[in-house]
């Protein structure tokens, strides 16, 4: 590991332990290490081998990723949730007026979205937006490619609220599941087999067929809550800054009808 990189995984432990209150001997001794090899790491002496970056993440539950590209101190406490065994840390982020901002994933950077979705610094590059008649929880929104879930078309986006546990899934719906393998798919959830540790996935264009996924495959799911249809524009009339004029005006059409 480079030295910035040593010295961001230090402090990360450091800012992990402290915030479960527990001490080093208590850390080392569920990494199975000494106190001396934890103190070391903590102080950015020695680098901590892959094995035990692999135990720091299943310990704390937080992402490799995170443990190394992130600066963990810079995250909001009173924005974290749980979710689920691979990580805890999740941002919530806010507006000024306290309104939960929707992180953006535009087409070009979703390929990225396998390598950066447990990196804070990752999703702190992303461009925000805001509207106003989201209910409560996580939201992001997504591209989406094909044609295989009319009346969506290539191009259009998502907007998803992240779901916890795979047991909130409801059959029949559509949710944006983000696999190892495929990364973004945008699919209906036709069945969960539990017996089996699979979920069944369908398009809902038939010339596309159901495929399976397994449990341990999944990495996210986002429950569909509404779209940006925007197949029907020329793609030289399409870029990042119009894409977020549609949203604000989107909202203030929203706002206008409120009052």
């Amino acid at each position: 590991m480079k030295n910035k990189v040593i010295d961001r995984v230090a402090y990360n432990i450091r800012y992990l332990r402290n915030l479960m209150g527990i001490s080093q001997e208590q850390l080392a001794d569920e990494l199975n290490i000494t106190r001396s090899r934890l103190g070391a790491y903590e102080e950015a002496r020695n680098e901590p081998p892959l094995e035990i970056l692999i135990k720091l993440s299943e310990y704390f539950h937080v992402a490799i990723d995170a443990l190394i590209k992130g600066d963990l101190r810079k995250t909001d406490l009173n924005g974290l949730m749980k979710i689920g065994k691979n990580r805890i840390l999740f941002p919530i982020l806010i507006d000024n007026d306290g309104n939960d901002m929707i992180e953006l994933v535009p087409m070009k950077a979703s390929a990225g979205y396998l390598k950066g979705y447990g990196d804070p610094s990752y999703i702190e590059r992303l461009p925000k937006m805001q509207l106003p008649f989201l209910p409560t929880g996580k939201h992001r929104a997504f591209p989406i490619r094909g044609d295989s879930m009319p009346p969506l078309n290539d191009g259009s986006f998502v907007i998803g609220k992240y779901l916890e546990k795979l047991d909130e899934i409801k059959p029949g719906n559509t949710y944006v599941v983000v696999t190892k393998d495929d990364g973004i798919t945008y699919k209906r959830i036709m069945n969960i087999h539990r017996r089996k540790q699979i979920l069944e996935l369908h398009s809902d264009n038939k010339k596309y067929p159901p495929f399976e996924v397994s449990f341990s495959e999944v990495l996210e799911v986002w429950e569909y809550v509404c779209s940006l249809n925007i197949g029907q524009y020329k793609q030289e009339e399409l870029n990042l800054e119009s894409i977020m004029n549609m949203l604000r005006g989107l909202k203030v059409e929203i706002e206008q009808i409120k009052k």
